[in-house]
Formats: structure tokens, sequence, C-alpha cells
């Protein structure tokens, strides 16, 4: 029987977290599975319908407060943290250049997902190696975990005013995972205070102000659930607002002062992968369903789906400066089997005829010089 007293808990608590270091995570906190705390915050932001059609948000209710529910026997949670940001991509140049797609940083390279969760089953495997057999199951952005409160409550870092975890050494910039387990380890320390002060940057320079008031967000206004996970029309009015941004958007956190500490990821995996920090639209747009699914092998930009992209990039082209070769595409794209596409295509012909085009908060932000990366 393996020793399970205070003192080699304690032990294994700190090779834990040197084991996750071994592994490429850049920190490791552990807490115990109970968040009812959150409960009445999550089920008042539901109540106000700020999931939009993420209908799976309101699912298994009871396993997202009581971990242990999800995991029969846990006592305990891992938290993991790994830095994503790619060296040198330039985000603000990108975003200046509307012949440019803007790709969120995060999904430029594999996707983390499977890297990741690999990552957390070795760790449950060095586990084992050392107490024997042990119930552990390994999780990223997946079932109903909320991933941000437990990584705030092992002490990983604090829930800035856009949502996300922050961290004083790190920025935002990073990934979350958690490892279930059923050995009681001592937890840490959460985090016990923010330190956003009166900062509001990143509530004010949201394109489509998704963010109803500090801490809270109204996801059917986010440009990364209008670009990732709704799969219908995108709202009219917010077309304009989206730029060229085609999935996702990084406009909190690119102008957040904290992530002057983001850093370089040390993942090869997660560097850009087909030049989609920088590519072009009109290049992106002619990718047949075929390519699509080529281009995006191993990728979370998958999870758009082709009909998603074009929709996506119709509404950037019809947010730039137009031209001929920009108009040829769009009609072209009038004969797609796709009602959705045609339609973006069509709003995208007219908004380039009306001449308009949006200035987008961050282009005007005063700290946008401050920015480093």
């Amino acid at each position: 029987m393996p020793d399970l007293s205070p003192e080699a808990l304690a032990g294994l608590a700190d090779n834990i977290k040197r084991w996750a270091l071994e592994l490429g995570f850049q920190q490791c906190g552990i807490t115990d599975c109970d968040l009812e705390a959150e409960r009445a915050h999550y089920e008042a932001w539901l109540t106000q319908h700020f999931h939009g059609e993420m209908s799976y948000l309101s699912n298994h209710m009871d396993k997202r407060f009581d971990a242990a529910q999800l995991v029969p026997g846990a006592q305990r949670i891992i938290c993991v943290r790994m830095d994503y940001l790619p060296p040198d991509t330039r985000p603000l140049e990108v975003l200046d250049s509307d012949g440019k797609a803007y790709v969120s940083r995060y999904t430029l390279g594999r996707d983390y997902h499977k890297l990741i969760r690999k990552r957390l089953s070795q760790l449950g495997d060095r586990i084992n190696a050392e107490t024997g057999e042990r119930v552990f199951r390994a999780f990223v952005d997946s079932a109903p975990v909320l991933e941000r409160p437990l990584a705030e409550k092992a002490g990983i870092g604090w829930r800035g005013k856009h949502t996300l975890v922050l961290n004083r050494e790190a920025g935002s910039l990073f990934f979350l995972g958690e490892l279930f387990i059923d050995l009681p380890l001592p937890v840490d320390p959460p985090t016990d205070e923010e330190h956003c002060g009166k900062c509001t940057a990143c509530i004010d320079v949201c394109p489509t102000q998704a963010f109803p008031q500090p801490h809270l967000l109204d996801a059917r206004r986010c440009i990364s659930y209008l670009t990732i996970e709704l799969k219908g029309a995108i709202p009219v009015e917010l077309r304009p607002l989206m730029g060229n941004r085609i999935f996702g958007c990084d406009d909190c956190q690119l102008i957040c002062p904290w992530n002057r500490f983001a850093k370089i990821t040390a993942e090869a995996d997660f560097h850009p992968r087909r030049k989609l920090d920088r590519a072009d639209l009109l290049t992106l747009f002619s990718w047949s369903e075929e390519t699509f699914l080529e281009k995006t092998a191993g990728s979370a930009i998958r999870r758009t789906g082709h009909e998603g992209w074009l929709r996506n990039i119709a509404v950037a082209l019809g947010n730039s400066r137009g031209g001929e070769a920009v108009e040829n595409a769009l009609k072209e794209k009038l004969q797609h089997p796709s009602e959705l596409v045609r339609e973006h295509c069509q709003w995208a012909l007219d908004n380039l005829s009306r001449g308009q085009q949006a200035t987008l908060p961050i282009q005007q932000h005063p700290r946008r010089r401050k920015i480093q990366f």
C-alpha cells in the first residue's frame, strides 16, 4: 500500500508540480472539487441567455459545481497552464491590413486539446507509477468543467474583467487543463485578489461591446462566438464591427497591460501552420471544402466548418477596401449551394457598394503603442 500520510502527500504534490513542468506546463496548482460558490453567478448568466446557442453550457449543472460527480472518486483537481503565444506573428499589422485574415493566435498551430490532454495523461501515468493504480481523467476545454474558476481556485491566476484568467508573470495567453484524481492531495491557496485595478481597456476595446459590465460576457456579441460557435447568420448589425477577424478575436488580450509579460511558447506545435498568421483573405476564400479539410487537419479551425469559414471571410471581404478581385470573388460565391454563404456574400457586396469601412477601437486605443507582440 502506498504511503498516504500527510507528509507523503505533501511530497507527492511537490513532485507532481515538478513533473508538470518537465512535461512542458508552465504552472501547476491543486484544488478540491467544490465550485458551489460559482453557481449563482453562472445560473444568472444563463438566465440572461448570454450563452447564445451554446446549449451544452446548461447541461449537467450539478457536475459543474461538484466535480466529484463527473469523475466518481475524484478528490482533487490538478490544474495546469501552458503558454501558446507564437513568435513574430505581428497581430496589429494583420489587423491593420484589410486584405489579410486575422486568425486568433491560439489557433494558428496544432489543436491544443490533443497535445495538452496527452501531456496530462502522461502526468497521470507518472503519478500512478509512484502511487499504484489511481482513478484519473484529463480534461481540456471539454465536458462540464468550469476550468477558469478551477484555475483561479488552484492559484493559477485571477479572472480579469474580460473573464479570462490572468497571471502576473504570464498575462492571459495560455491554455488551461485539468487532471481529476482520487488522491487527497494538499490544496493550494486560491488567488486572493485581482490585479486589474481601475483599468477597463479590455472592455473599452471590444469591437462589438460584448461586455455589459466587468466580469460579464455576452457571448452573443463576442466575435469568437460569432465566427466559431454560431452556426447560422451573423447578426447584420455586428458584421461591420468584425473587421478582418475570421476565426476568433484577441483584442481584449492584445490591449491588456498584463500581457506585456506573456511568454513565447516553447511548443513548436503552436507555431503558425499554413502561414495563417498573415494569410490573404482571397486565398483562403478560394479554398474548396476538400482543400479546407486538408489544410486544417489537426487544427481547431475545423470547428467552424467550411460553410462557416466562407461566411466569416465574406464578412471580412465586405469590410475591406474592395476592388475588382474582391468583388469578383464574392460574385462567384453567389452561386454557392449554401444559402448562408450566398447571403453573406451579397451583404459584403452591398457593404462595399456603400463604401462603409469601420474604424475599430483597437486602432485608436491610447494603449496600442505599448503592445509589444
